[in-house]
């Protein structure tokens, strides 16, 4: 159930660094919000939700779930910008033909 509250992302960062210096849900208890809220977001830092700095390291290993969603970002990301170098490529292979074009048409003027 939610309580329809909102947290900025300062507050989100800060309570996940101080969820993996005192634990979870003494955190939780100490910041007065759910502990699921915080391990949904202890989470979301591990899998890349949540950008928390570089300064600070979640060491433990990630679950099958955690990796998994890391790679389907990436994954996601790269088909984004393959589309993306698709496309400029096919632009760059018209252009390379129009003017190829041009010149021969130039080429035959002169000639």
């Amino acid at each position: 159930m939610s309580t329809g509250r909102t947290y900025t992302h300062d507050y989100k960062v800060q309570a996940i660094k101080l969820a993996y210096e005192i634990g979870q849900s003494k955190a939780a208890k100490e910041l007065g919000i759910s502990s699921n809220t915080v391990s949904t977001w202890v989470r979301n830092a591990r899998i890349g939700k949540i950008d928390i700095g570089d300064d600070v390291k979640l060491d433990k290993p990630l679950s099958a779930s955690e990796r998994l969603a890391i790679l389907e970002k990436e994954n996601k990301a790269l088909k984004k910008k393959i589309a993306d170098l698709e496309e400029k490529n096919e632009f760059l292979e018209e252009a390379s033909a129009f003017f190829a074009a041009s010149r021969q048409k130039y080429a035959k003027k002169k000639g």
